[in-house]
């Protein structure tokens, strides 16, 4: 349920404990030189963005251009270049602790430095593969995400079918990516010549001979290929208002299985060649590049020679004929990635060098920005010529884009909370998170009315990006927030929109200026996989927002679940903050803290919650909280035995708390684990993992 904050929140900024040393938001990183440019989101119709690679006589990228190095032709004539910049993005590698064999997902996000590294879009046609080859497909898949993703990329996982509940959006957390992907299961047809063959069979059997040899299969296929075209455009729609950026849509898939040559004099075909014209068109207005890959390999079709081993002496179809089926539908894959600016990958089982030269085009480039002479919606194609002044260079872009037709559609939007302002709705509906007002966010679900989990949502807002007036000796702003929890089905689950008035007293307003300012909420939801969209906004203008990967457990079902983990220091009390958490404000000293780097000075405790639904059963429960050091050794460790008994034969829940003094600790990278055990065995091992660093 969405409520308004309390007005009681704005006397919690004048009952602030400010003892222990100060803690902010890290400052935005430097950027790497060349300088990566920021993501914008432009919703403009008529402007077009291209991007290009320039290599020199020997294929390598030339950096130093400007953008009085280029010259943009569109249908010949010369266009204005309102917008460039010269892109370079390192392949950043997430940190994690030397003795650690597996990344630990940061429960901490913010929107700091903004995106930074590539945008992919992981496209996985199920309505094209092959059952059999399902495993082909996911093997692929996890070798991209394992070895190629950089820990500073964003990307979705989708299947072309639109099941929701194997999707997942934009995220850099690589475990997530592969839950999505470990859900793909092809769904293909049997091939259009075998069941031709059944047919022919058929056919004879019933002294037919003569009559037309049909596809069982054929409005089916002709389906499942209008489908996935219908999601590669609404992807590249979905992607159009994301500029300054290279966008990958890599495609895993066996190539469209319907034959489109006899377009004229059926209906079918028609649709479906008129599909694949339009999937174009979008992808090029998007300025969405599509690689495709066959996870066939160097295809043989031998399974379906196998099938065909018993066919009559005289039977018009053979090897020749799926051999010929093979070809059509990877000349599919040709023809959506060579119009659009990416490659196809078939016919071979490189796909490591193929993954490899994706990421190469997608980490140096230059992007022009323009305004076309010509804006007529006319549905024409629009070529484009992309050309350097500088001699000898060779440029690579695509060939241009289909105009729009008809009245500019409306956007795609989603419905937050009655009373959300412009600012804050547009940045709740770009597909990723916006910087402006900087903030990080801490989001962990703790056991709530059942069936609903109550999630604690802590957000850290920097000070030095509000805009305040003074007034009769006070500082004036309004801080509006709104927060949106989006389920697997893309459906707002829940959330809260919270506005605040802030009158700062000038200690109290010195003290926002160098620390930040922190708002504490809760609000309900029922198990699952979310994104949680946040997204604040001062009055003085400046709006961001956060993207956060949340996974509600079921805590009333599976017989050990763990809470989030939720951490404070000493320090972490000197922050202004509005708004109470009930259940966590007698556990711990100070509100929980988004910052995850502590002062060796520092002393940190922390709060978790055990939920054990076997207390009909004597037993007991080992909570241990340990911290290890970047090499493992344990440099903290602390043990709790607890009794079913405590719960009186009821479900219940152990709240568990511990305190850990950093003072004895060298600076560097630690790993934080609290973990539960039963000696019931029931349930196995259950554990959060943080990761922190210690400063001097």
């Amino acid at each position: 349920m969405f409520r308004p904050a309390s007005k009681l929140l704005a006397a919690a900024l004048f009952s602030v404990s400010l003892a222990g040393q100060q803690t902010a938001l890290p400052a935005a990183p430097a950027r790497p030189d060349p300088q990566i440019p920021p993501i914008t989101f432009r919703a403009e119709v008529n402007y077009v963005e291209v991007d290009a690679i320039v290599e020199d006589a020997q294929g390598n990228f030339v950096r130093d251009l400007g953008k009085a190095d280029f010259q943009i032709f569109e249908s010949d004539k010369l266009q204005t270049i309102s917008a460039f910049a010269a892109v370079s993005i390192p392949v950043e590698r997430a940190e994690r602790p030397l003795f650690s064999t597996k990344e630990i997902p940061p429960d901490v996000r913010s929107n700091a430095a903004g995106p930074s590294g590539r945008i992919y879009v992981l496209l996985l046609d199920d309505m094209h593969t092959d059952p059999l080859r399902s495993t082909h497909v996911r093997r692929a898949a996890k070798q991209f995400i394992t070895r190629n993703l950089g820990s500073n990329d964003l990307m979705a996982v989708l299947q072309t079918s639109g099941k929701l509940d194997a999707s997942q959006d934009f995220t850099d957390n690589r475990q997530l990516l592969q839950n999505a992907v470990d859900k793909f299961m092809g769904r293909k047809l049997r091939s259009t010549v075998l069941n031709k063959m059944d047919e022919y069979n058929r056919l004879r059997e019933i002294g037919l001979g003569n009559d037309p040899i049909k596809d069982a299969d054929e409005q089916q296929r002709a389906y499942n290929a209008r489908s996935m075209l219908s999601t590669l455009k609404n992807v590249s729609e979905f992607l159009a208002g994301v500029r300054g950026r290279r966008k990958a849509l890599v495609l895993i898939s066996e190539g469209i299985d319907y034959n489109i040559e006899n377009w004229k004099d059926n209906s079918e075909a028609f649709a479906v060649r008129d599909e694949t014209r339009d999937a174009i068109a979008a992808a090029t207005r998007a300025n969405v590049n599509i690689y495709s890959i066959d996870p066939r390999g160097l295809a043989t079709m031998g399974d379906e020679i196998i099938q065909m081993s018993s066919q009559a002496p005289d039977m018009p179809f053979g090897a020749t004929n799926l051999q010929n089926e093979l070809r059509a539908s990877q000349d599919t894959l040709r023809v959506l990635s060579d119009e659009t600016g990416g490659f196809a990958s078939v016919s071979s089982n490189d796909f490591g060098s193929a993954f490899e030269r994706i990421v190469d085009e997608n980490s140096s480039y230059y992007v022009l920005g323009y305004y076309p002479s010509n804006d007529k919606r006319d549905g024409r194609f629009r070529p484009i010529d992309v050309r350097v002044t500088r001699p000898g260079l060779k440029v690579r872009a695509r060939r241009g884009y289909m105009a729009p037709t008809g009245k500019v559609p409306p956007p795609n939007t989603l419905n937050p909370t009655e009373g959300t302002s412009a600012e804050l709705r547009n940045a709740l509906n770009n597909p990723l998170q916006t910087t402006g007002l900087t903030m990080s966010v801490f989001a962990a679900p703790f056991r709530g009315a059942a069936p609903n989990a109550s999630v604690v949502v802590v957000t850290q807002v920097r000070g030095s990006d509000m805009a305040f007036t003074e007034k009769d000796g006070k500082f004036l702003n309004t801080l509006e927030m709104s927060y949106l929890a989006i389920n697997e089905q893309g459906k707002v689950a829940g959330g809260n929109r919270e506005s605040l008035n802030m009158a700062l007293k000038p200690d109290t307003y010195r003290q926002v200026m160098r620390t930040g300012f922190r708002m504490q909420s809760t609000f309900d939801l029922p198990p699952g996989k979310y994104t949680l969209k946040l997204a604040a906004r001062e009055s003085g203008g400046r709006a961001g927002s956060v993207h956060y990967d949340l996974i509600v457990p079921d805590f009333a079902k599976e017989p050990l679940t763990i809470s989030g983990l939720a951490i404070t220091s000493s320090s972490a009390g000197q922050v202004p903050t509005a708004g109470t958490l009930p259940d966590l404000r007698d556990m711990l000293p100070t509100p929980p803290t988004t910052s995850r780097e502590f002062s060796a000075r520092d002393e940190l405790a922390l709060v978790v919650e055990i939920y054990d639904n076997q207390a009909a059963v004597n037993h007991a429960v080992d909570i241990t909280a340990t911290l290890r050091s970047n090499e493992g050794h344990v440099v903290f460790t602390n043990n709790e035995r607890r009794q079913s008994k405590e719960l009186g034969g009821s479900r219940g829940g152990f709240g568990y708390t511990a305190r850990i003094p950093l003072g004895e600790l060298a600076p560097g990278l630690y790993l934080l684990r609290v973990e539960a055990k039963s000696s019931l065995g029931a349930g196995g091992l259950v554990g959060r993992d943080v990761q922190i660093r210690i400063t001097p």
